[in-house]
């Protein structure tokens, strides 16, 4: 256990920062929250104000800070950056994009400059699937190029996985490559319907069950930790398996040798505002790289009174105004459900998870509740 870890306060500060240092990319990828292009924006974060953020995390104290993108590697500053970051006490995980500028040299480079973790995202168990994601052939490949330069020189690797209609058929042979690798984190994302990503590709609230058990059944075998992005509903699912197997007498076995996780894991639940903060390529303040709020910019306040004081991030903080079967929740201070989702297909922030099968104790389904596809609100360009 780690104490100033495990004493956050998360209406003070953030658990994790997110900033998308470009939307560049020259992949296609068909569930890219940022609808990333080939080149840079002219209004990116400079250099120097690249360095004044960092300087505003590092005194927050956030345990955990990614940069994320677009393609991360298309900064030229990248690297005096991450040594920034270092100098300053940050210690940064990268998401980089696997394209031809992904090189061991590049790896070798990143881990000198002071990158604490190598995050690869790995959308498929062949390259059929995964460059089908990307819309390219060769990420595949050079991800496991990656993965395998990062172990040769002792740089922590994260792999991260989105999940739809596209790759749950995989799912097993998904996970028989995790447990192939050397890494230290398997971050499970769950499809949001925003930027690329498209509403026929989101798993139903069934299937986000399916998948829950097989992630927790997972987590007993291996020796790497997991986490979900945009599953806040599976730490309902924890308790509720935890408290079967308390019930019937059988705890659950702790797997010996887990990898080390310098970087640290959130002690309790996380959601959008709610220890999450994401800042992105013009320094805009959003909840989620996955809500698309403003709560303002960079450019004009500094990031702790953004976090702290904006009408946008207190409110999402307040469980007090989830509403549907969210609000009855017994378990909504440590879910809350995924403000993004909701948002994405109704409109509405506070609206009920959207891809949740548990009914709360004493919940009734009000009549006018049962909806069509067509009257989703998905705001596929956002």
């Amino acid at each position: 256990m780690n104490p100033q870890i495990d004493s956050i306060d998360f209406n003070e500060r953030p658990f994790i920062a997110i900033w998308e240092v470009t939307q560049a990319c020259d992949l296609a990828c068909v569930h890219c929250r940022a609808s990333a292009q080939p080149d840079r924006h002219p209004m990116e974060l400079s250099t120097d104000e690249g360095k004044n953020l960092i300087d505003q995390i590092a005194s927050l104290k956030v345990p955990v800070f990614v940069l994320t993108g677009g393609d991360r590697i298309k900064r030229p500053d990248l690297f005096e950056l991450i040594g920034h970051a270092g100098s300053a006490g940050v210690r940064v995980s990268l998401t980089p994009s696997a394209t031809p500028l992904l090189t061991r040299d590049i790896v070798v480079r990143l881990r000198d400059a002071g990158l604490a973790r190598l995050a690869v995202s790995m959308d498929g168990a062949s390259a059929e699937t995964h460059d089908a994601f990307r819309g390219m052939s060769g990420p595949f490949a050079r991800t496991l190029d990656a993965v395998r330069w990062a172990n040769e020189i002792g740089l922590p690797v994260q792999i991260n996985t989105t999940f739809s209609r596209r790759n749950i058929s995989e799912i097993d042979a998904i996970v028989s490559l995790m447990r192939s690798l050397k890494i230290t984190l398997w971050s499970v994302f769950f499809l949001v319907p925003t930027g690329r990503g498209k509403l026929n590709d989101l798993l139903n609230a069934d299937e986000f069950e399916e998948l829950f058990a097989k992630i927790y059944s997972l987590s007993k075998m291996v020796g790497f930790d997991i986490k979900t992005t945009e599953a806040q509903h599976y730490r309902r699912f924890l308790l509720q398996q935890r408290v079967a197997e308390r019930q019937a007498g059988a705890g659950a076995a702790i797997v010996q040798g887990k990898a080390a996780d310098a970087i640290g894991r959130a002690p309790h639940g996380l959601n959008d505002a709610k220890g999450f903060v994401f800042i992105s390529h013009i320094g805009e303040v959003f909840p989620s790289g996955f809500l698309p709020l403003s709560a303002g910019s960079i450019r004009q306040q500094r990031l702790a009174e953004i976090y702290r004081e904006s009408p946008l991030f207190r409110d999402l903080r307040d469980v007090s105004k989830l509403e549907g079967k969210c609000g009855s929740c017994e378990f909504k201070e440590i879910c809350g459900g995924s403000r993004s989702r909701a948002y994405a297909l109704s409109g509405n922030p506070h609206a009920e998870e959207p891809c949740c099968s548990y009914v709360p104790r004493g919940y009734v389904q009000p009549t006018d509740k049962v909806k069509t596809t067509k009257s989703l609100h998905v705001l596929q360009e956002a």
